[in-house]
């Protein structure tokens, strides 16, 4: 962890507050989670800087769990009288009911450690700017038809720390770089967009391990060859989705389904399945928060909980849910670290981590070739699930036609549409390749970091829109 100012509140005060709220009437268990965070944003288009913003935030929050249902209240204040008021506030909702119970704190050591090698607050902003603006040279010199190319880099560095009614402080610091870069291309009177994001929970190492002009060439040569390309075939046929597309379908159509708080109020195709089979025997789905440089990994989760790998589906059985602490004691399960929350002012719910296939047995290659024709996504786009059902729409940013068992001519305007059991079900090849993407879910009105990814794997038969 880098070495800082340590404004988190100390044991003493934490244990006070604590065992004020634990004597009110009904209360079955009590946390508080403290916050620091420090970020920087920069935004170049046309060869300037158009945004950049730096800022600072730090806060706590104080919840109560009593009969299964959540208290929350936070400040932005860390001093022992707003402490005080917190746990008054939470107090008053319930009534005084016994004594204060004893309490001693306990520092709680991760399971997994990560290291940054270059802490990007060390590194001159001129030499962000560089880069980005070197990247935003390459993608514009690509070819003529670009017109429009933005560049976003984004720094934070959060510090949290959780003492909870079970005697435990956690603490976390979590630094995430991302680097996106979005290039627009028109010709004709077609317009293409090519969207690249990389990043994680790393510093500004990133750059040493990907090129960010390569990273523009990427996403400009997509928009590009788009330009070109024919509408896309519509009707059933097979899907090949490659490990470069990443798991956004895993995420929406299956992930949110086996978060337990929508599965305990019924709004989950997977409500009442523990134990049976709901996927092809070849597919087996994991969450993990352990892997080294993922944009949803951390030491901790918001509740304390330490990183752990969750394995949901295991050869097409359904294993696990995802818990927080709130849904877990609902359920006489143990919390899986899947309790997270954006920022301080937020209450912990039950999300996703980094979630995956798990890659198969069969060479990648061989899943393409073994399929004749059909449709071959290198690249998801965005999408809608009902969780309820499982149904789901999504959009293919860069998609082939699959000719003789090989990659074939470009297609756009391509989308997916099925229903994620059924897919689950239907899926007969999985790849041993495995490939990551990065992004921000979003679910109650919060936003947090996480990653996705599958292997190349082969859906026989999908309904793909495009032209009739």
């Amino acid at each position: 962890m880098r070495a800082g100012v340590n404004i988190m509140m100390d044991a003493g005060i934490l244990t006070e507050t604590l065992r004020a709220v634990l004597a009110a009437r009904g209360v079955d268990y009590a946390d508080i989670y403290q916050e620091s965070t420090t970020a920087t944003s920069i935004q170049i288009e046309d060869s300037k800087v158009e945004k950049l913003t730096q800022g600072a935030d730090l806060g706590a929050g104080l919840r109560v769990i009593s009969g299964g249902r959540t208290s929350y209240a936070y400040t932005n204040e860390l001093t022992k009288a707003a402490f005080g008021e917190l746990a008054a506030a939470l107090k008053a909702a319930f009534g005084q009911a016994k004594a204060a119970a004893e309490l001693d704190l306990t520092r709680k050591a991760p399971l997994v450690d990560y290291t940054i090698k270059i802490d990007p607050a060390g590194v001159p902003l001129e030499k962000k700017v560089e880069i980005m603006k070197a990247a935003e040279r390459a993608a514009r010199g690509f070819h003529k038809s670009i017109e429009q190319v933005s560049v976003i880099y984004r720094e934070t560095a959060q510090k949290v720390q959780i003492a909870s009614s079970e005697g435990f402080l956690a603490a976390d610091e979590r630094i995430q770089t991302v680097f996106i870069i979005n290039v627009i291309a028109r010709e004709n009177g077609a317009v293409q967009t090519g969207y690249e994001p990389v990043g994680g929970f790393l510093g500004f190492e990133l750059f040493d391990e990907v090129s960010a002009e390569e990273v523009a060439l990427r996403a400009a040569r997509k928009a590009v060859m788009m330009l070109k390309a024919r509408r896309a075939p519509g009707g059933r046929m097979p899907v090949v989705i490659s490990s470069e597309a990443g798991g956004t379908m895993i995420h929406e159509a299956v992930g949110h389904g086996l978060e337990a708080d929508l599965s305990q109020q019924g709004l989950s195709v997977y409500c009442g399945k523990m134990g049976q089979k709901i996927a092809s025997g070849i597919v087996s789905v994991l969450d993990d928060s352990t892997i080294p440089g993922k944009r949803g990994s951390f030491r901790f989760d918001d509740e304390g909980t330490p990183a752990q790998k969750t394995v949901l589906i295991k050869d097409g059985i359904l294993m696990n849910f995802m818990y927080d602490r709130l849904s877990a004691m609902k359920a006489g399960a143990a919390p899986t670290g899947n309790g997270r929350r954006q920022s301080y002012r937020h209450r912990p719910i039950p999300r996703m981590t980094n979630t995956m296939i798990a890659p198969g047995n069969t060479p990648a290659a061989e899943v393409l070739k073994n399929t004749p024709k059909g449709l071959f996504v290198k690249k998801m786009g965005g999408g809608q699930v009902n969780t309820l059902t499982g149904d789901f729409v999504f959009d293919v940013q860069e998609g082939y036609l699959i000719e003789n068992g090989q990659v074939g001519e470009p297609v756009r305007g391509a989308t997916l549409a099925g229903n994620g059991p059924r897919v689950l079900m239907d899926i007969d090849m999985v790849g041993q390749d495995i490939g990551f993407s990065i992004g921000t879910c979003g679910k109650d009105g919060q936003g947090v970091p996480v990653s996705d990814a599958q292997p190349t794997i082969r859906v026989p038969e999908l309904v793909v829109g495009g032209e009739s």
